[in-house]
C-alpha cells in the first residue's frame, strides 16, 4: 500500500457512494458502490482473506477516487453508468452485447411477420424479444406453416396480380394474397389469430377455429372445415411441445455458477407464460466475491444495456440488497418489477434448471480455458526455443505439392495465438516454374506473398512475426533470399519429417532446434506441419482431378469448357458420362443432341479398341 492510498484510507466517509480504483497508468480497473464508503475500501487493504483475483487486483491499485451519494439507490445508478462508460477490466463486461431481436407484425393493409431488432413507436405488434434469431426464424417457419401467409417480400396491395402464385401455393402453404382474391380484412383476420398464437392464448384460439370448422362443415364447405382442423391439431402440438409456466406472465431467469476467475451465468426467457429459450454469458478475469453479490452485479450489469425488462424478475439466490435493485429496475423499466427467488413449484424447478445449465457450461468453459492456457505455453516454450523475445502471435506455414513436376501448387496457412484460422489462408497455383523445384516453387509463393503485402492488398497486410516452410535447410534459404529481396525481417525455420514423414524438429540458417516429442511446441509444430501440407495435398488433387476430367472429352467434337462443367454438374462423375446413352446426356443442361451423339459415339469407339 502506497502513501496517497493510506493517506486517503484515513479520511474516507461513512456515507454511500461509489469508489475508483486506479493503476499505475492511470486506468480504471475497477468500479463499486458502497453503503458506508469507509467499511467497505478498507476491506480491500486492511483484509486478509481475499480471493487470488482479488488480491490480484489490489496489487495493481495505485490510487483510488470516491463520488458520494445521498443514497444507495443513487450509488447502485451512478456505478451502473460508469461501469458502462468506462469497461474496468475487473468488472463484470458483457461481451455478447447484441440486443435480442423480436417479431414484428406490420400494421399494413395487408400485414407482413417478419424479425425486428428492436421495438419502435410505428403501431406494429411486437413478440419477444427471443434469445437469438435462431428462435425467431424457427417461429416465424412455424407460423407459415400453420397459417398459410405469404413467404416471399412482395408488399401488398401494389403487387397484387403482378405475378402467378408461387409454389408455396400449390404445396398449400400460402393463401397466395398476390393473386388478391383475399380481402385485406380477410388477410387481417388470419394475423389476428397468429397474434393470439404469438402470446400463447392456444386454448383461446383453438375454441375460435373449431367454431369456424363447424359453421364450414354445415355449409358442406370440407376442404375449408379440413384446413381448419389442420391447423387446430397443429397448435395443439406447438402447445403440447412449449413448456408453459402458470399464468400468461413475462420473466426472466437468472443462475450462475463461479469457479475462480471462471463465472458463468444463464438466462431464461419466459414470455406470455412460454419459455422461448435461454442464453448462457461467460465472464473471467472480474472480482467474484460470493455467489449471490456476484449474480446481482450481473443482473444489474445485464439490464443496464438496452434490454426490455420484464414484469418478474426470478433469480436461483437470494440477491444481497435486493430492494435497491429492484428500485433500479423498476426506475429502468418505468413500470414496477418484482425481483423473486422462489422456494418450490415450478418457478423453483426452473431455477434449477437454469443453475444446472450453469454448472455443466463452466465445465466447458473450463476445458476451452484449458485449451488456451496449453496454446500460450505452447508458444511460449516455442519462443524460448528458438530465441524469440516475445511469443509469435501470427504465424504463418508453408508447403509446396506436385505430381511429377505437374500441376505445381502453394498452400500458405495460419496460426493466431496458436489456434487454426482457416479464413487466412491462401492457395498459389505456381505460375512461373516448370518442374518439380520445391525451391524455386517456395520463392514463387513467397515473393507473391508478400509483394501483395507491399502492395498494400487488404488479403496480405498482416505480417507474421514467424515464417515455418516445410522442408529442411535449402527451403529456408529460398524462403530467406525473397524476404532479404523485399527488405523484410521475419524469422524463417524449416520443418523437419523423419524417415517415416513425422515431425523431428526444426531448423533455420545457423542451426537445428530439437523438439522434445510430446512436448508442447513439439505438438504445435506437428500440428502446423500437418496442416499446411493437408491444405496444399488437397489442392493439388483437386486440381489434377479437373485435369484428368477435363483431358478424357478433350478431342470430341462440340465439348468445350462450358459443356465440360456442364457434364460434370449433371453426372457427377466420368464413369457416369461413359455409361450415359446419348438420350441421357441430351437431357443434360447445354448439352445438344448432336454433341450429345458424338460424346456417346466417343466413348462406344474407346470401349471397342479396348
Amino acid at each position: 500500500m502506497n502513501e496517497t492510498i493510506a493517506v486517503k484510507l484515513k479520511t474516507l466517509p461513512d456515507s454511500p457512494g461509489v469508489y475508483i480504483m486506479r493503476d499505475s497508468s492511470g486506468t480504471i480497473i475497477y468500479v463499486g458502490k458502497a453503503k458506508i464508503l469507509k467499511n467497505r475500501v478498507r476491506q480491500y487493504f486492511h483484509g486478509t482473506n481475499h480471493t487470488p483475483k482479488v488480491a490480484a487486483m489490489i496489487e495493481k491499485i495505485e490510487d483510488f477516487e470516491y463520488i458520494l451519494t445521498d443514497t444507495e439507490f443513487e450509488a447502485l445508478c451512478l456505478e451502473s453508468n460508469l461501469i458502462k462508460k468506462h469497461k474496468p477490466r475487473y468488472n463484470i463486461l458483457l461481451k455478447d452485447d447484441k440486443g435480442y431481436p423480436f417479431i414484428k407484425i406490420t400494421a399494413d393493409a395487408y400485414p407482413r411477420i417478419t424479425l425486428a431488432r428492436k421495438k419502435e413507436s410505428d403501431g406494429a405488434l411486437y413478440f419477444g424479444p427471443y434469445p437469438s434469431s435462431a428462435v425467431v426464424y424457427e417461429t416465424l417457419d412455424v407460423v407459415r406453416r400453420i397459417f398459410a401467409i405469404q413467404h416471399c417480400a412482395k408488399k401488398f396491395p401494389e403487387e397484387i396480380g403482378r405475378t402467378r402464385p408461387c409454389l408455396y401455393h400449390a404445396m398449400h402453404r400460402c393463401s397466395a394474397p398476390c393473386t388478391g382474391q383475399i380481402p385485406a380484412d380477410e388477410y387481417r383476420k388470419t394475423f389476428s389469430e397468429i397474434a393470439r398464437f404469438l402470446n400463447g392464448e392456444h386454448t383461446r384460439l383453438i375454441r375460435e377455429l373449431e367454431e369456424k370448422m363447424e359453421e364450414a362443415s354445415s355449409r358442406l364447405e370440407f376442404e375449408a372445415a379440413a384446413a381448419f382442423r389442420d391447423k387446430i391439431d397443429s397448435i395443439r402440438r406447438i402447445a403440447k411441445e412449449q413448456k408453459v409456466i402458470g399464468g400468461r406472465k413475462d420473466a426472466d431467469i437468472f443462475a450462475l455458477a463461479l469457479e475462480e476467475d471462471l463465472a458463468v451465468f444463464a438466462v431464461f426467457f419466459i414470455r406470455s407464460g412460454k419459455l422461448l429459450g435461454s442464453r448462457i454469458y461467460r465472464e473471467s478475469g472480474g472480482l467474484y466475491p460470493e455467489d449471490a453479490e456476484t449474480l446481482a452485479s450481473f443482473v444489474q450489469a445485464y439490464y443496464s444495456r438496452e434490454v426490455e425488462i420484464p414484469q418478474e424478475i426470478y433469480t436461483a439466490l437470494p440477491l444481497p440488497d435486493a430492494g435497491i435493485l429492484t428500485a433500479f429496475l423498476t426506475e429502468k423499466r418505468g413500470k414496477t418489477v418484482h425481483l423473486h427467488t422462489p422456494r418450490r413449484g415450478e418457478l423453483r424447478q426452473l431455477c434449477d434448471m437454469a443453475a444446472k445449465n450453469c454448472v455443466h457450461a463452466l465445465e466447458n468453459f473450463k476445458i476451452d480455458v484449458l485449451r488456451k492456457t496449453n496454446r500460450d505455453r505452447a508458444l511460449s516454450e516455442l519462443a524460448d526455443e528458438i530465441g524469440m523475445d516475445m511469443p509469435p502471435a501470427r504465424i504463418e506455414a508453408y508447403d509446396i505439392s506436385n505430381t511429377g513436376g505437374s500441376e505445381n501448387v502453394g498452400s500458405m496457412v495460419v496460426f493466431l495465438h496458436g489456434k487454426k484460422a482457416p479464413a487466412e489462408y491462401k492457395r498459389f497455383k505456381i505460375k512461373y516454374i516448370i518442374g518439380s523445384n520445391d525451391y524455386d516453387c517456395m520463392k514463387e509463393v513467397l515473393s507473391r506473398r508478400f509483394l501483395r503485402y507491399h502492395d498494400e492488398d487488404s488479403g496480405f497486410s498482416a505480417l507474421p512475426d514467424l515464417i515455418l516452410v516445410d522442408g529442411g535447410l535449402g527451403h529456408v534459404h529460398a524462403a530467406e533470399e525473397v524476404l532479404e529481396r523485399l527488405a523484410i525481417d521475419i524469422p524463417v525455420l524449416g520443418m523437419v519429417k523423419d524417415d517415416r514423414h513425422r515431425t523431428r524438429g526444426l531448423i533455420r540458417t545457423d542451426k537445428a532446434v530439437s523438439l522434445i516429442p510430446g512436448s508442447a511446441p513439439f505438438r504445435l509444430v506437428t500440428l502446423i506441419q500437418d496442416e499446411a501440407h493437408r491444405f496444399a495435398i488437397s489442392y493439388h488433387k483437386n486440381l489434377r482431378s479437373k485435369k484428368t476430367f477435363s483431358g478424357e472429352l478433350d478431342g470430341i467434337r462440340g465439348v468445350g469448357p462450358a459443356k465440360k462443367k456442364a457434364l460434370l454438374t449433371h453426372f457427377k462423375s466420368m464413369a457416369a458420362i461413359r455409361a450415359a446413352s446419348a438420350e441421357e446426356l441430351a437431357a443434360a443442361k447445354g448439352i445438344d443432341r448432336t454433341t450429345a451423339e458424338n460424346i456417346f459415339a466417343y466413348f462406344q469407339e474407346k470401349k471397342k479398341k479396348n
